[in-house]
C-alpha cells in the first residue's frame, strides 16, 4: 500500500507531537520543589540543561496552560533585571507556573518588589527567593559612568547611589563593573531577609535568599557566596 508524501509529513507530526506530550507528562509528575535546597538545585540543573543544549521545555504546553488556569504553584520567585537578555524562564529551563518573576531595571527592590515578593510568599509557598543580576547591566553602567539622566531613569541611579555597598566598593575600589554588580545583588537579598514575614520564614527553615549573576557572554548562572565575598571586598560599612 502506498501512501502520498503529504500523509508521512502529517504522520510523523503527530507522532512528534505525541512525543513532546509524553515528555510533557513525564514532567508534570515530578515533584515539585518544597524546600530552598531542591528549588535552588531545580534552577541550578534547568541552566545547566541550557548551556549544553539539552532543554526540555517544560510545562510549556497547552495541558498546562489548563492545569495552571485556577491557581499557581511556583516554586521559586526571582527578582532579575528587566534586560531583554536575562529571561529567566528560558535560562532556567523552565515554564508556566514554576517561576514568579519580578523584573525591574537593574533588579532593583523597592516597597512595590518586596510586596509583590511578600504576596507569593505568604500566599503561594514558594521555598526560594533568588535575586538574579547579570554581567554588563545597563543600570549600573548608567549609575558609574554618573552625567545627567533624564526622566525616571535619574530614579534608578539615585537608587543605587544610596545603596551602601555600591558607594563602599567606589570608594575602595573605583568604578569596577563586575563587583558593582555583584554589590547591587548582595544589597538586594539583603533588603529582602530584613522584611518580618521573609526573616520568619526563613528562621523557620522555609524559604532561602540566594544571590545569583548571569553571565550575559555565556548563559551560565552563578551563585554568589556572600560571606566570602564580603571578606574579599573587606565591606565593613553599614548595611541599611
Amino acid at each position: 500500500m502506498q501512501f502520498s508524501m503529504r500523509f508521512l509529513v502529517q504522520i510523523g507530526l503527530v507522532a512528534y507531537g505525541l512525543m513532546l506530550g509524553c515528555q510533557s507528562t513525564t514532567r508534570v509528575k515530578e515533584k515539585r520543589p518544597t524546600t530552598p535546597e531542591e528549588g535552588l538545585v531545580a534552577l541550578l540543573e534547568g541552566n545547566e540543561r541550557f548551556l549544553s543544549g539539552r532543554l526540555q521545555h517544560p510545562h510549556q504546553t497547552q495541558q498546562r496552560v489548563h492545569e495552571t488556569e485556577r491557581d499557581q504553584h511556583p516554586f521559586a520567585v526571582i527578582v532579575t533585571c528587566s534586560d531583554s537578555r536575562v529571561p529567566p524562564e528560558i535560562v532556567f529551563d523552565e515554564g508556566l507556573g514554576d517561576l514568579f518573576v519580578i523584573r525591574t531595571a537593574g533588579n532593583l527592590v523597592s516597597d512595590l518588589e518586596l510586596g509583590s515578593i511578600e504576596y507569593a510568599i505568604e500566599h503561594l509557598g514558594p521555598p526560594l527567593i533568588v535575586v538574579l543580576g547579570h554581567t554588563e547591566c545597563g543600570a549600573i553602567k548608567a549609575f558609574l559612568e554618573g552625567g545627567e539622566c533624564h526622566g525616571h531613569i535619574r530614579q534608578i541611579v539615585e537608587t543605587l547611589k544610596q545603596e551602601p555597598e555600591e558607594q563602599y566598593i567606589l570608594q575602595k575600589e573605583g568604578k569596577n563593573l563586575a563587583v558593582c554588580v555583584e554589590a547591587n545583588v548582595i544589597h538586594g537579598v539583603d533588603q529582602i531577609r530584613q522584611q518580618p514575614l521573609i526573616a520568619e520564614k526563613m528562621a523557620q527553615k522555609q524559604v532561602g535568599v540566594v544571590p545569583m549573576v548571569y553571565d550575559v557572554h555565556s548563559g551560565k548562572v552563578n551563585v554568589l557566596d556572600e560571606a566570602a565575598w564580603l571578606e574579599q571586598h573587606a565591606f565593613l560599612a553599614p548595611r541599611q
